[in-house]
């Protein structure tokens, strides 16, 4: 089956742009709640206006619901999806899994897709998002063909994959960098890309972090026969123009026809020293570039000819007619889509003088449609002989007929009433739990109630510290050799993880451990938090939205250099090789300060913010169930001092930060 393409729109240009270049479906979101909040966007009747026009053209359109989403946001999130559903929207592009299960129990006849910054990489991820409702996912940019194929075959689901456009070095809704740095956040629709700065690896002038533009559309056939059902276009920032060469170069993909010169094409619209294919092959190589002069020159010499893409309406839907010209009786023009069906009638037509309606003057006056996105099928007549109707009243049936074609009749959906989600009123004295990176560094009298270690740490540290495995957040094609590692805690006694990816929380809890729910699964509102065992919330919620979640047993991370970046790409190994980093790497950005890079054993590396997060001299106004230390390059003696700072509650001597507790993010 030929995949849908799928189009960014962020204006009513660029709808135009992807519609008459051959989208079959697109993507948009409204002035609020979605990922790209800095692009014009649709308010509810311009929505309503695109749904029409998409529809008309037997184009579905999709509304990006995708940020993690507050409390005191959910009543928003709720009204948006009922007003988009009465406009005729197709489905929903959801990150946020709370947003996720209000709209499947209020509106039980929406669809819902999984958006990217879900992070879900696993087959066990995929199987959790098809019992929660989503009837498609967007798979990761940084998943492999090979990867992808093993997905394809754990799901039912439709997938969908990103062929082209802007490639993050973070792994999608685990970026954290643009938050802590700027308080814009990307999991919010507000990233500032800081990642496109200046971050070197070896103390250069570097892009360590820019990464050139994804583009698979020379991939398509191998994706196409993987089973993929839609075909994404990353930009709705982006131009009209981008948006037109895109569509096409994937219409010409899928033909066959694309070629060495529509890619030069598409680097002139738009590149970042030219595409990579990302991960899609399995190497990793040269995917490093940034935006040069060049690449901002290139594109105005190929804006004109690509407006010309859309600036006529192109003949797409087939409509046949049927035509009835009895004597005595109403004349009736019925015209039929391969979806719709539109019938008009005059008045009975006159005795003919000397001209009277023929079969070919009937046909040819209902096949002009003119600059319509229609083109004549089959065109039936029954006319009686000696009747007499005018060329200007066939045009107006056949103007009619074409209107109501046009008419999106979209019914309103089927709607359950909201519940306001109340906040906690309780006031906890917090206990401690902890994870450490490196095990040598636990303090053999500690306060915690659960500590936790990697999962990769030697057998006999488990067994020493009585600790739970932590697993890694970036499982890319690593599920079956967690799953063994897992097989091998069980059998020496381990009974807690901590997970941090919801596909990691899956498979744990399916093999029968007490897991507990990471940082990394978003938690941003009371019902994420009622979906996992004692989770520590998102550490972008300020420290009164997270004292405020109504869910058992939450908590926050209270200590710690927290992670900004998790990438499967890393950008020292890139730079100087792991001979010269010796897992001692760090990246240095343009004020001088030092970003600690954390490897691992599974395919993906941690991006450490500069300074420590400090609460300890804060407790007093800390009333989550409990809170979590995050330890990472601290000496034994330094955790020993953090551990009493926080029980008697002293302010901190050294440079740190409070993160986004006070400050909150846009």
């Amino acid at each position: 089956m030929r995949p849908e393409i799928l189009a960014p729109v962020g204006d009513f240009d660029m709808l135009t742009a992807a519609v008459r270049c051959g989208a079959g479906a697109v993507y948009l979101g409204t002035k609020q709640m979605n990922a790209r909040r800095n692009a014009g966007n649709f308010d509810f009747e311009q929505l309503k206006s695109a749904v029409s026009y998409c529809h008309s053209h037997n184009v579905k359109t999709y509304l990006t619901l995708n940020t993690l989403t507050a409390d005191s946001e959910m009543k928003t999130a709720y009204e948006t999806a009922g007003k988009a559903l009465d406009s005729g929207i197709d489905a929903f592009i959801i990150q946020d899994l709370g947003v996720a299960k209000i709209v499947r129990s209020c509106f039980p006849t929406a669809r819902l897709h999984a958006s990217t910054q879900c992070s879900i990489m696993t087959p066990k991820g995929f199987e959790m998002l098809e019992n929660m409702g989503f009837s498609r996912a967007v798979i990761p940019r940084e998943m492999s063909l090979d990867e992808i194929k093993e997905i394809r075959k754990s799901t039912g689901m439709e997938l969908e994959i990103f062929v082209h456009g802007a490639l993050c070095m973070c792994v999608s809704g685990q970026c954290y960098m643009s938050a802590m740095l700027g308080g814009r956040s990307g999991n919010r629709g507000l990233c500032a890309q800081p990642c496109r700065l200046k971050f070197s690896a070896d103390g250069s002038d570097n892009y360590d972090l820019s990464l050139k533009d994804l583009s698979l559309i020379s991939h398509l056939g191998e994706i196409q026969e993987a089973g993929i059902a839609s075909l994404k276009i990353e930009g709705r920032m982006k131009r009209p123009e981008y948006v037109a060469a895109a569509v096409t170069a994937c219409k010409k993909a899928l033909d066959g026809e694309y070629t060495k010169d529509d890619e030069n094409l598409l680097k002139s619209v738009f590149s970042r020293s030219g595409f990579t294919d990302g991960y899609f092959t399995g190497r990793h190589n040269d995917m490093f570039g940034n935006r040069s002069k060049e690449d901002v020159t290139a594109a105005a010499g190929v804006l004109k000819d690509l407006s010309r893409l859309y600036e006529k309406e192109k003949q797409t839907v087939r409509v046949d007619f049927d035509f009835t010209v009895k004597e005595g009786r109403d004349v009736v023009l019925s015209a039929k889509t391969d979806k719709k069906e539109a019938t008009v009638t005059i008045p009975p037509a006159e005795k003919a003088i000397n001209k009277p309606l023929t079969k070919q003057e009937a046909e040819k006056r209902l096949s002009k449609l003119g600059s319509t996105q229609y083109f004549a099928g089959s065109v039936n007549t029954d006319i009686d002989e000696g009747l007499r109707l005018t060329a200007s009243q066939i045009n107006e049936l056949r103007r009619r007929a074409v209107e109501l074609l046009e008419e999106d009749k979209s019914e309103a959906s089927e709607k359950l009433p909201f519940t306001e989600i109340k906040k906690r009123q309780s006031q906890s004295v917090p206990y401690f739990t902890a994870e450490f990176i490196s095990p040598d560094v636990i303090p053999e009298n500690h306060p915690f109630k659960r500590i936790f270690i990697p999962v990769y740490s030697k057998d006999e540290d488990f067994i020493k510290h009585g600790a739970g495995a932590a697993l890694p957040r970036g499982l890319f094609g690593a599920e079956e050799r967690l799953k063994n590692r897992l097989t091998q805690l069980k059998k020496i006694g381990v009974t807690k993880i901590l997970a941090s990816n919801a596909g990691g929380y899956a498979l744990a809890e399916g093999m029968g451990f007490e897991v507990y729910g990471g940082f990394g699964i978003n938690a941003f509102n009371s019902i994420v938090a009622e979906m996992f065992n004692s989770p520590i919330l998102s550490y972008e919620l300020t420290l009164n939205q997270a004292n405020a979640v109504n869910a058992k047993d939450t908590g926050i991370i209270a200590y710690g250099k927290l992670p900004l970046m998790l990438t499967r790409n890393c950008p020292v190994k890139r730079r100087i090789g792991c001979e010269k980093c010796k897992k001692q790497g760090k990246l240095t950005d343009r004020k001088g300060y030092e970003f600690s890079v954390i490897c691992s054993p599974y395919p993906c590396v941690e991006i450490l913010n500069p300074l420590p997060l400090y609460m300890a001299d804060k407790m007093d106004e800390i009333h989550t169930d409990f809170i979590h230390f995050y330890f990472t390059d601290e000496g034994k003696e330094q955790v020993q001092s953090i551990i009493n700072a926080y029980e008697n509650h002293l302010p901190d001597e050294e440079k740190f930060t409070r993160g986004l507790y006070y400050r909150g993010v846009k």
